[in-house]
């Protein structure tokens, strides 16, 4: 049951404003975030994690980033944002098939 542990964890990403006042969230942040995130929650070391580099700032969106484990395993997490400022709350995660 770690992966139930995990997501409790609650993430927050900063954010980059681009023109026409849309604002997104800074990937290379939040792809940061969910490593350190999940080797502290887990215990187990990621390799990488990539996340949508276009993702904008809609309060309930959920999107999904990628993660590859240092073993070689992979899994999709699932977040969801929960405010304007962009704060994310992993909401799951489960391994590649």
């Amino acid at each position: 049951m770690k992966r139930l542990a995990v997501l409790g964890v609650l993430m927050v990403a900063g954010v980059l404003v681009v023109g026409c006042g849309e604002t997104v969230i800074d990937s290379a942040n939040l792809e940061d975030t969910v490593q350190q995130s999940l080797e502290g929650s887990q215990g187990k070391s990621v390799k990488a994690v990539d996340c949508p580099a276009d993702q904008e700032v809609v309060v309930d969106a959920t999107f999904t980033c990628a993660v590859e484990y240092s073993d070689g395993r992979a899994a999709t997490a699932t977040l969801r944002i929960r405010n304007e400022d962009a704060d994310l709350s992993l909401i799951d995660l489960r391994p590649n098939k």
